[in-house]
């Protein structure tokens, strides 16, 4: 069954939406410049809502030691999502330091840059293959932009990963045949405004990726 996380989760209905869909993974962004930003404590009684259910993410941007163990303190963690500049020696690092799951992301646009998958894939435990950044965008990702998902349709990807970048209800299941992914990973497309999770379209999506 192909797995779903539903990212930049900041209000108690889109939390609660994505928890009963069903999805297996919820993402809390620590980055304050996303306007899907949430502090710790705002991530901690997010969580509260539902003790179990699907692992939670918290997605980091080149956080210090200081920083994660900060966020760590207040609010539990399932795996830590790095989405910045991290290196290969950076997130096993992390991964030692903190003792959880890793899950690097890297940006996508041609396929020379799958090149990155080798050097990160013996130091963390899942990636996320998004679509880079569009030139002058100030987020590394949630930017709404999708990558051509054929450049993976033969590359083996040696341990569990998800699909991200532009993905909606219309398009999720022609995303996970072509990039033959097992996973998805959705923000922007399940908002009704920027920053604002629409519930309809979180059960929607996560009924779409289910049917692949």
């Amino acid at each position: 069954m192909n797995q779903v996380k539903i990212c930049g989760l900041n209000d108690a209905a889109g939390f609660d939406a994505a928890v009963a869909a069903g999805a297996d993974m919820v993402g809390f962004v620590f980055y304050p410049p996303s306007p899907r930003a949430v502090t710790p404590a705002q991530a901690a009684a997010l969580s509260a809502r539902h003790p179990g259910g699907p692992l939670r993410v918290g997605l980091l941007v080149d956080a210090t030691d200081a920083e994660i163990a900060d966020i760590l303190a207040v609010v539990p963690l399932d795996i830590l999502q790095l989405h910045g500049a991290e290196t290969p020696a950076r997130a096993a690092a992390i991964r030692q330091r903190f003792g959880l799951p890793v899950m690097k992301a890297l940006g996508i646009a041609e396929a020379a840059d799958l090149a990155a998958v080798a050097a990160y894939a013996p130091v963390v435990d899942r990636l996320l293959l998004d679509a880079k950044p569009p030139p002058g965008a100030s987020l590394p990702g949630g930017n709404a932009a999708s990558f051509d998902w054929t450049l993976l349709a033969n590359h083996r990807i040696p341990l569990p990963w998800l699909l991200a970048g532009g993905l909606t209800v219309a398009n999720v299941g022609d995303a996970l045949a072509q990039a033959g992914a097992s996973g998805v990973d959705v923000s922007s497309g399940v908002e009704r405004a920027r920053g604002v999770k629409d519930p309809a379209l979180v059960a929607a999506f996560v009924q779409a990726a289910r049917r692949g």
